[in-house]
C-alpha cells in the first residue's frame, strides 16, 4: 500500500498543493545534471516519503543517503545537502567536506535549506571556510498533507522553542504557510485565534496580506474562517491517554508521518526481528471507518465484521450460489488484508490497554482532570516517584497535576522538585527549568479556575454513550476536550458568548475580518444554514481551517472530524499543525 496518501477525496484540492512541492524538488534535481548523491537530513525523509516516492528520485540520477556524522561514502561527482536549517547539521556538513578535500575527492556540493536558509548556519559553513565552496538554495516545503484533512508544518519544537527559548522563528514560518494556502484557495475572510503565539501569527498573516496580497478576481474564498489556536491555552487535553484506535496507537506505538513500525511478527508475518512500516491513511477504507471510533468500540466492530465474513463463507461451502452472489463474496474477501491488518494491531493494543498499570493511570487522569482530590493525586504521583516509574509517565501526571490546580503551593512543589532530582538525577535539573519556564510545572501564586471553566464549557459529560456518541466527550470516555469545545462554540455561535471564560484561559484573543466576503453572517455564528454567498461556486460546502501552533493530538482530530460529520453542520474542518503530538512526544521536547 502506497506510503503517499490518496487525497482526492480532501475537501479542498490539496494534490495540487502536494503536485507543486514534489514538482518543485524534482525540478531542482533535474538543474543539476548526471548523477548525484542527495544527502537527506533524517528528519526530513519521513516528510518527504508523504510527497514523493523514492523511485521517482533515483529516476532523476539521485542517489539517496542521510546526512549523519560519519561522512558518505560515494562515488559521485556531486553532492546535493537537503537540510533543516539547524547548526548541528551544519557540523556534519562541514566535516563531510573536509573529509572529502582530505582524501583529495573533488566534487561539487549544492545545500538546499528546507523552507528557508538561515544566517546562522551559514555564519558556520563560512567560519568553517566551506561556504564558497556550495551552491546555495532553498526548497521552499512549508506544509505536508499527512491526509485529506490534515496538513502539517512539520516544527517539531514550535512549542518548547516559543515557550522556553522564546524564539519565534516558527510563528512567521506557520504564517507563511497559511499565506501560501490563500494564494491557491483565496483570502481567508474571518480569523479568530487565542493565545499568544496565535494573535503572533494573525498578525504577521495581516502584514504579508499587505505586503503580497492575494489576487481579489478569485472569486469566494474556499476557506472561510480560520481559527489559531495555541498549546499552551490547552495543555490538559494532550496530557490525557487518548482513547480512540488511532489516539490509542500513537499513544503505544508511535505514529510516524502516516505510519507505524512495529516487529513483523506482531503482523503475523514470519521473519526473525524484521521491523514491518504499516500505512495509515485514508487510503486504507477500513481504517478510515474505525480510525475515530473509541478503541472499545473498534474491537466490537471488527468482532462483527470477522462474523459475518466467516457466515458467508460457510454459506458459500455449504450451499450453490449464483454467480452475483459469488461476485458480492470476492469483493468482500478483497478487503481481507485490511481486516487482517487491523485485527493484528488491535490485538497488539489491547495487550497495553488491559494492563491494571494503564487502567489505574486513566483513574487518576479522571481524578486531576475533575480536580476535587488534591491529597490523593499528590501521593500517587509521590508514589511514583519513589517506585522510579518512567520519568516521562511521572511529568505528564504532573503538568496535568499542575495546570489544573494553577501550579503546587510552594511547599508541595519543592518536595516533589526535590524527590525527582533525587530519583531521577541531577541532570534533570534544566528539565524541570524547562517546564517551569513554559509554566507547565510551577508555584502556585493565584487560586485555580479550572474548575469555573470545567463547568463553563462542560469539560466533563456524565454517562458518555462510546458507541454511538453525541458528544466529542467520547474521544477521552467522558472528557471533552478543551480545545475542541472552543472550536465547537467558535463555530456555533462565535466567541462573544464565553468571552468571560476565555479571558481565564491563557494568552489574549483576537478576531479579525477582511474583504468583502467577511460581512457573511458566519461571523458570529457560522452554523445553520449557508447563505448563497458562502457556498463555493460548486455547491461545496465551506471551509474552517483550525491551526494547532505546539501540535495536536488524534484524538483532538477525531472530534473534530465528529463535529464535522453532525447534522446541520454546515462547514468541512481542515486541521494544520505544528505537529501531531502526544503527552509523550510533547513531554519530550522539554526534556535535556
Amino acid at each position: 500500500m502506497a506510503q503517499v496518501p490518496n487525497l482526492d477525496n480532501a475537501p479542498i484540492n490539496l494534490t495540487t498543493t502536494r503536485d507543486q512541492s514534489q514538482k518543485e524538488l524534482i525540478n531542482t534535481l533535474k538543474n543539476i545534471r548526471g548523477k548525484k548523491c542527495l544527502v537527506i537530513d533524517p528528519k526530513l525523509s519521513g516528510s518527504l516519503s508523504l510527497i514523493v516516492q523514492s523511485s521517482q528520485l533515483k529516476e532523476h540520477g539521485a542517489e539517496l543517503r542521510h546526512l549523519t556524522a560519519e561522512p558518505v561514502e560515494t562515488d559521485c561527482t556531486k553532492m546535493v545537502f537537503l537540510v533543516r536549517a539547524q547548526l548541528n547539521l551544519m557540523k556534519f556538513i562541514c566535516s563531510q567536506i573536509h573529509n572529502d578535500t582530505s582524501k583529495g575527492l573533488q566534487r561539487e556540493y549544492f545545500l538546499y535549506f528546507v523552507p528557508r536558509r538561515a544566517v546562522a548556519c551559514e555564519k558556520i559553513l563560512e567560519d568553517e571556510k566551506v561556504h564558497e565552496m556550495l551552491t546555495v538554495g532553498e526548497y521552499p516545503l512549508y506544509l505536508i498533507p499527512l491526509d485529506e484533512d490534515v496538513l502539517s508544518f512539520e516544527l517539531d519544537l514550535a512549542y518548547k522553542e516559543c515557550a522556553v527559548n522564546g524564539d519565534t522563528t516558527s510563528l512567521w514560518h506557520i504564517a507563511k504557510s497559511i499565506h501560501k494556502l490563500e494564494f491557491s484557495f483565496g483570502t481567508i475572510p474571518n480569523v479568530r485565534a487565542k493565545g499568544k503565539a496565535s494573535t503572533r501569527v494573525a498578525d504577521i498573516l495581516n502584514r504579508m496580506q499587505a505586503e503580497e496580497p492575494v489576487t481579489s478576481d478569485m472569486g469566494i474564498p474556499e476557506i472561510n474562517t480560520l481559527i489559531l489556536l495555541d498549546r499552551e491555552v490547552d495543555m490538559v487535553t494532550p496530557m490525557c491517554s487518548q482513547l480512540t484506535y488511532e489516539g490509542l496507537l500513537d499513544e503505544f506505538l508511535g505514529v510516524n508521518n502516516g505510519a507505524v513500525e512495529l516487529d513483523s511478527s506482531i503482523m503475523g508475518v514470519q521473519q526473525e526481528g524484521k521491523k514491518l512500516k504499516v500505512p495509515l491513511n485514508s487510503s486504507d477504507k477500513l481504517f478510515k471507518e474505525i480510525r475515530d471510533m473509541n478503541f472499545e468500540v473498534v474491537v466490537q466492530v471488527l468482532r462483527q465484521k470477522a462474523t459475518s465474513m466467516k457466515q458467508d463463507y460457510t454459506e458459500i461451502s455449504t450451499t450453490t450460489q449464483s454467480v452475483s452472489e459469488l461476485k458480492d463474496f470476492v469483493k468482500k474477501l478483497n478487503s481481507l488484508p485490511e481486516m487482517t491488518r487491523h485485527i493484528n494491531l488491535a490485538q497488539h493494543l489491547s495487550t497495553f490497554t488491559s494492563k491494571p498499570s494503564f487502567l489505574g493511570r486513566l483513574d487518576m487522569e479522571q481524578t486531576l482532570v475533575e480536580a476535587q482530590s488534591y491529597d490523593i493525586c499528590f501521593e500517587y504521583i509521590e508514589e511514583m516517584i519513589h517506585k522510579q516509574e518512567p520519568l516521562i509517565n511521572v511529568l505528564r501526571l504532573l503538568v496535568l497535576f499542575s495546570i489544573t490546580n494553577s501550579g503546587l503551593p510552594k511547599k508541595n512543589f519543592d518536595y516533589l522538585r526535590r524527590e525527582l532530582l533525587h530519583s531521577y538525577g541531577f541532570e534533570h535539573i534544566s528539565t524541570l527549568n524547562n517546564l517551569e519556564k513554559a509554566g507547565l510545572f510551577r508555584k502556585q501564586d493565584s487560586k485555580s479556575n479550572w474548575l469555573t471553566v470545567k463547568r463553563a464549557l462542560q469539560l466533563v459529560v456524565e454517562d458518555t454513550d462510546t458507541t454511538n456518541p453525541n458528544d466529542i466527550s467520547y474521544v477521552f470516555s467522558g472528557y471533552a476536550p478543551l480545545s475542541i469545545r472552543l472550536v465547537q462554540h467558535a463555530i456555533r455561535s462565535g466567541w462573544r458568548p464565553i468571552e468571560e471564560i476565555l479571558k481565564l484561559l491563557p494568552g489574549p484573543h483576537s478576531e479579525t475580518k477582511k474583504g468583502r466576503f467577511a460581512s457573511s453572517p458566519s461571523f458570529d455564528t457560522l452554523s445553520g444554514s449557508l447563505n448563497n454567498l458562502e457556498r463555493v461556486a460548486d455547491g461545496r460546502r465551506s471551509i474552517v481551517l483550525v491551526v494547532f501552533i505546539g501540535g495536536v493530538t488524534f484524538a483532538e482530530i477525531s472530534a473534530l472530524r465528529f463535529l464535522s460529520s453532525q447534522e446541520g453542520m454546515a462547514y468541512d474542518i481542515i486541521v494544520g499543525t505544528t505537529k501531531i503530538v502526544n503527552g509523550h512526544t510533547l513531554i519530550e521536547t522539554f526534556i535535556e
